[in-house]
């Protein structure tokens, strides 16, 4: 079967990534592999604290797993899994389709800030010559009729 990944993080782009994801997974009968990455800058400063602030951010990531996985059970009949990986972004996202052959598509949000798509999309559109798998960068502002008329 055929997975998309999407990166679950706390962009407001992120939530068109999953639409787009579980829409597509859901019209060619794929899956849903959802990526979230704990940055280890988070805990550098707080040595004492390391192991609790590790627990609270798989906690917070949880809970907004559970919201998007109800939503894509529910609306798309999809059951997505999550992945929960520590260290820098893309290198994450890299070494995740590395470990998994069977993610086809990485999907990644765009911001529509004057600053740019966004710190992901711009550094793996860089080495998107070289990813194993395509990635679709879906609009952040697209709106979810749009969304459902292009999946």
């Amino acid at each position: 079967m055929r997975k998309f990944l999407v990166v679950l993080d706390d962009t407001r782009e992120c939530l068109n990534a999953m639409r787009f994801a579980a829409m597509r997974a859901a019209r060619t009968g794929g899956g849903v592999t959802i990526l979230s990455i704990i940055r280890p800058d988070e805990f550098r400063n707080w040595m004492g604290v390391a192991e609790i602030m590790r627990a609270e951010a798989t906690e917070r990531i949880q809970a907004h797993f559970d919201v998007f996985a109800k939503w894509m059970r529910d609306r798309q009949h999809v059951n997505p899994e999550l992945v929960i990986r520590e260290g820098e972004p893309v290198n994450e996202i890299i070494a995740q389709i590395a470990a998994d052959p069977e993610i086809g598509v990485l999907v990644l949000g765009a911001g529509n800030e004057n600053k740019g798509p966004g710190p992901l999309v711009t550094q793996l559109s860089r080495q998107s010559g070289s990813l194993p798998v395509p990635i679709t960068i879906v609009p952040g502002e697209m709106s979810k009729e749009r969304l459902e008329e292009i999946t």
